[in-house]
């Protein structure tokens, strides 16, 4: 009888979801990926996590993984092939710092541009300002190596680069249109990635 595996519950275009499945994929975590429809959220997903949102890991021992950067954590401290994981004290605190932002002010700022209809008083081109000031950091920070720290792709790379796809995608002319070469080939070379457009195929919606 083989061993249980892990149970993804996740959501193909959801940036948090992609960088779970980054993370899986890298370190070759085999998983039952049950792909959910969010306009209809299987009872099962409830009852793994009562915030109902993705990804969230179950593990065979009943462990429940509810985040995004837990499940990262989890399947690289089990093996991390291509160092994503910080190898050094000042690259940990960078990648902190880069992951904190993105998912504090870029995320805040992001959701009031991309959903501005879902809030009150919204002035979508202040906040897209606010996104272009931190986009504007990242393309600075590209412009001397090739990825967020360095000569390869890191833990840092897979947590920004799903929500930066988001927000270039909101209105990919204007972010076309924007003076940051570093940043949009970086993305370029992300979504273009094998890593990438593999975490991407389109499986079957569960029906638990």
């Amino acid at each position: 009888m083989s061993a249980a595996l892990p149970v993804l519950y996740s959501f193909r275009r959801c940036p948090y979801a992609m960088r779970a499945r980054l993370a899986l994929s890298v370190s070759e975590q085999a998983v039952e990926h049950r792909e959910v429809d969010l306009k209809h959220r299987p009872d099962a997903l409830f009852q793994a996590s009562a915030k109902g949102t993705v990804p969230v890991l179950v593990l065979p021992d009943g462990t429940v993984l509810e985040e995004s950067l837990e499940i990262m954590q989890w399947t690289l401290s089990h093996a991390d092939p291509e160092a994503w994981s910080p190898q050094n004290s000042d690259d940990l605190a960078t990648t902190q710092q880069l992951i904190a932002r993105n998912d504090g002010d870029f995320k805040f700022h992001l959701d009031r541009y991309k959903y501005a209809t879902r809030y009150e008083d919204v002035d979508v081109l202040e906040h897209r300002q606010a996104i272009a000031d931190i986009l504007q950091d990242l393309d600075t920070r590209l412009q001397g190596d090739s990825f967020l720290l360095g000569s390869y792709f890191t833990l840092a790379d897979a947590a920004l680069a799903p929500f930066i796809r988001q927000c270039a995608f909101a209105d990919k002319d204007w972010f076309d249109g924007q003076p940051w070469p570093a940043l949009q080939a970086w993305l370029e070379a992300f979504l273009t990635s094998e890593r990438f457009l593999g975490i991407m195929v389109k499986i079957p919606i569960w029906q638990g």
